[in-house]
């Protein structure tokens, strides 16, 4: 491939309707779902992928049964105790981005321990969006941008996007090159709304559970062959 995205984000869904058409517990879809995470994590380290990230659990997911959410809850937190010593032989740095505070205590104190353990990690840096709504945080940059304007902090002829950029939790990642989306669903759901302005969107039928090492290449083959313009002409692109 001539060109390989530097920022991957993958809108991982499926795993409840993956479950229900085998007749079993929804549940069961968000364990397989969990292999599904680990084979597209080492398929991207082996890609030399800088970013990857993984929409994990949404601001609107906290509307499901409360059973089901404590399950996610405690799947997360094995996830994260049995990846650990992977992340760390790949030399993968953990990120969160979203609304922790919401998340439980036990969640929280996991997901600070192997941050700090990856914290020195140069290689891929995963990102996990953990209770994560586009709209909540681009609603919240605002109010710390004009609580600084008002403050005097910074002058409102100053605001630009880069501004913008640095008050969102995204602040030290780049724009996003390719997001991915299983299950067959085209929107993107509240997901990076700001950081995906311009990039490639593809959308795949398979059920996240059953996404695996060809269909993540299929992925990086769709986008190795789209032309990225930024608003210039294909002649202003290739001179």
């Amino acid at each position: 491939m001539n060109r390989i995205p530097k920022h991957i984000a993958i809108i991982m869904d499926g795993n409840g309707r993956w479950a229900e058409k085998r007749g079993e517990n929804r549940i069961k879809g968000h364990i397989k779902g969990v292999k599904s995470v680990k084979i597209v994590v080492e398929e991207a380290v082996k890609s030399k992928i800088e970013f990857l990230t993984l929409f994990a659990f949404s601001t609107e997911n906290w509307k499901r049964p409360k059973t089901e959410i404590n399950t996610l809850m405690k799947l997360l937190v094995s996830s994260l105790k049995d990846e650990f010593e992977e992340l760390n032989k790949n030399n993968i740095k953990l990120n969160t981005i979203g609304n922790i505070d919401n998340l439980p205590d036990n969640v929280q104190k996991e997901l600070d321990y192997v941050q700090n353990k990856t914290s020195k990690n140069n290689g891929m840096v995963l990102t996990l969006a953990i209770s994560y709504g586009a709209k909540e945080e681009i609603t919240n940059a605002l109010k710390l941008i004009i609580k600084k304007v008002k403050n005097n902090i910074i002058s409102i002829e100053k605001v630009d996007q880069s501004t913008i950029n640095t008050h969102l939790y995204t602040q030290n990642l780049p724009d996003v090159d390719l997001l991915i989306r299983s299950s067959g669903e085209q929107r993107v759901s509240n997901f990076l709304l700001w950081q995906i302005a311009y990039a490639e969107l593809y959308f795949t039928n398979i059920f996240w559970p059953d996404f695996n090492k060809l269909d993540f290449y299929q992925a990086l083959n769709f986008y190795n062959e789209r032309e990225r313009r930024f608003g210039k002409t294909s002649k202003q692109i290739n001179d």
